[in-house]
């Protein structure tokens, strides 16, 4: 198989597809690797050591996408790869499509498989491809709210971890999840009030278990979020619904009742945002005001630190990539493997429950 990894388009988006090592791998199997030039520059993979691997640099993202049988992608591609893709062509990649009807639609007309790294479920239903990108995101939504927190930023100027003397900074994090308890890890090394809302009593137990008592957990009730919110200097948006479109719990009344200077990190934005104020923003212009809070909505976070995460990503797609390289995605679905669970759209139609029903479309069965 010809496996294409182009460079990325979004803003400020430096992550590549796969790494050097990911590239021999596939080659060693048999495979050819075309690498569009410079994909990997700002992850700091230089196509030296690409080609080094075996892999073939090219010129052109067109030359990449005419050729490959298979695009490994991280973000969905942007509008202006649509005519790119072809009829029978594979795309692996963060997809999104609960909030990207447009692709979806692409996809189905063009009779794209499109597999979304999101949807991919491991026998225990966990998310695999989704977790190191998560880990990441919630671990950044702490740190870039505390900057947005500073008084020159637009902040209240709170300092989270606070003084002696002076109250901490409280943190409100809407999910216990991936997302939400990465974030919680790094608000406490902060030394922040930390106070986690969830549905899931598991979920609000293990974290309460694991910090043995240093956050606040709380089950998710209308009342109770606004109560949290209302007190926050930092509301976190860590909920995830798989396929689905993010719920909107945090209300713009809600928003309403927050200090001036308060800042909001909604990393559901990916999936449409859990904040009914979210609207998708990008690192070259990462926040906007509502109500004096400051919202930062950037749907790649993860780009900002492109080296840790490019690893970190390809740590886990790359046995997936070979899998289908090696068995063709026939041959998986035949067999029921576990990655046929992130088919989103294939053969022109929509293969994914949650996604046919964000997308308002019919669902049709692989098996």
């Amino acid at each position: 198989m010809i496996i294409g990894i182009p460079q990325e388009l979004k803003p400020f988006e430096g992550r590549v597809a796969i790494v050097p090592a990911g590239a021999k791998t596939l080659i060693d199997h048999g495979h050819t690797v075309l690498i569009e030039k410079n994909a990997g520059l700002e992850s700091n993979l230089p196509d030296a050591a690409y080609s080094e691997s075996g892999a073939i640099i090219v010129e052109t993202a067109q030359e990449v996408w005419n050729k490959a049988d298979m695009i490994v992608k991280v973000k969905e591609p942007t509008a202006s790869e649509f005519d790119l893709m072809k009829s029978g062509q594979i795309l692996f990649a963060y997809l999104h499509l609960a909030a990207a009807h447009e692709l979806a639609k692409e996809l189905m007309m063009r009779q794209v498989t499109g597999i979304g790294y999101e949807t991919v479920q491991s026998s225990l239903g966990g998310l695999p491809l989704l977790t190191p990108m998560s880990r990441i995101a919630g671990r950044m939504s702490v740190q870039v709210g505390a900057s947005y927190l500073e008084k020159e930023r637009g902040g209240k100027g709170v300092l989270l971890g606070g003084v002696p003397g002076v109250r901490r900074g409280r943190v409100t994090i809407v999910g216990g999840g991936v997302v939400g308890s990465n974030a919680a890890r790094v608000a406490i090394g902060l030394g922040a009030e930390v106070t986690v809302l969830d549905t899931n009593e598991k979920t609000l137990a293990y974290l309460d278990d694991i910090y043995q008592g240093s956050i606040h957990t709380l089950y998710s009730d209308p009342h109770t979020l606004q109560q949290a919110v209302a007190r926050a200097d930092l509301v976190v948006g860590a909920v995830l619904i798989t396929g689905a479109r993010a719920p909107r719990l945090v209300t713009k009344a809600m928003i309403e009742t927050m200090e001036s200077g308060s800042v909001i990190v909604d990393v559901a934005v990916d999936q449409g945002g859990c904040v009914e104020t979210c609207r998708p923003t990008s690192h070259d212009n990462p926040t906007y005001t509502i109500h004096d809070v400051t919202h930062y909505c950037v749907t790649n976070m993860p780009g900002a630190v492109a080296y840790t995460s490019t690893c970190a990503l390809t740590n886990v797609t790359t046995s997936y990539i070979v899998a289908i390289a090696n068995q063709g995605i026939d041959s998986l679905i035949e067999q029921k493997h576990q990655l046929t669970s992130g088919i989103n759209t294939y053969q022109g139609q929509c293969t994914h429950q949650a996604v046919a029903t964000a997308l308002g479309v019919e669902y049709t069965s692989l098996h």
